[in-house]
């Protein structure tokens, strides 16, 4: 309820940024959308009605220090967004 109440409180989202799993496959229940559909992925962008649903690897310790997520590819979801946005 607290998360589709704030989403429904910024009229103006254009991108949402789920970092992680866990964040994405809430989202995506929250806006009623199917997982199968919806898949998880560094990277992935979906409609989301309004807006787009943008998803990353979490920032973890685990994940920087295994290297599954870089500075690098960190910063390029942010120029994603950038780009989402400005469209």
């Amino acid at each position: 309820p607290f998360l589709k109440a704030r989403i429904e409180a910024l009229p103006k989202l254009k991108v949402l940024l789920c970092l992680g799993k866990i964040a994405h496959d809430s989202t995506v229940r929250t806006l009623g959308l199917k997982l199968a559909q919806h898949p998880f992925g560094h990277g992935s962008v979906y409609d989301a009605g309004p807006f787009k649903l943008l998803s990353s690897y979490h920032c973890s310790r685990y994940n920087t220090n295994t290297r599954r997520l870089t500075e690098e590819m960190f910063e390029d979801i942010f120029a994603t967004a950038r780009t989402l946005i400005e469209r």
